[in-house]
């Protein structure tokens, strides 16, 4: 009897890490869509068939999409806060430049956008539960960048820095040139940045 116990709890971890895989690899490509066409450019049909699997599988990890959505940001909001997260003894503008750095790298990594900056844009026609995960993006950067830039100016300035930053994803992809990106943020550090 312990032996098909053991059976059993291996079963039910293999099937729980091959359930997890598959709802990661739906994620990344619902993530992959979404930054390339937003929240329209996917459908649960068009990711079933991408993995092999049937469209009520999909609904079997995410029984909505605006659920799918919504997890999919709020990874995507994870591993950002986990790239720029604090460093010892950085300045303003080493936070600025960690920052900077993040956006710069995923639009030269695979041209695509920066998935809340996408889905912000069509914050007015989405459902409550993606726009809860947008905003809390977006709060998040402005609570970090502002806690760490420091100064008087400093929630000014974080709302500067992420108009700048996501503006110049947005110019880098209407350009096809990422130099646009560069052109856009260049002046976010040092003594060429004024707020009014």
């Amino acid at each position: 009897m312990l032996e098909i116990s053991a059976v059993n709890v291996y079963l039910s971890v293999e099937i729980g890490k091959a359930m997890n895989e598959t709802a990661e690899r739906l994620m990344d490509l619902a993530e992959a869509r979404i930054r390339e066409a937003g929240y329209r450019g996917f459908s649960f049909r068009d990711l079933a068939a991408e993995i092999g699997i049937k469209s009520a599988s999909v609904h079997h990890h995410f029984p909505t999409k605006a659920g799918m959505a919504a997890a999919v940001a709020r990874r995507y909001g994870d591993r950002f806060f986990e790239v720029v997260a604090r460093r010892h003894d950085e300045s303003g503008d080493d936070v600025i430049a960690i920052y900077r750095s993040a956006f710069r790298s995923a639009i030269e990594r695979d041209g695509r956008m920066c998935l809340n900056g996408v889905l912000g844009a069509e914050a007015g026609g989405l459902p409550p539960e993606v726009v809860a995960e947008i905003e809390m993006f977006f709060r998040r950067c402005i609570e970090d960048l502002s806690s760490r830039i420091g100064g008087a100016d400093a929630v000014a300035r974080a709302f500067h820095v992420m108009a700048a930053l996501e503006g110049g994803l947005i110019l880098a992809r209407a350009y096809g040139d990422i130099s646009a990106f560069d052109q856009a943020t260049v002046g976010l550090t040092g003594p060429r940045f004024a707020v009014a």
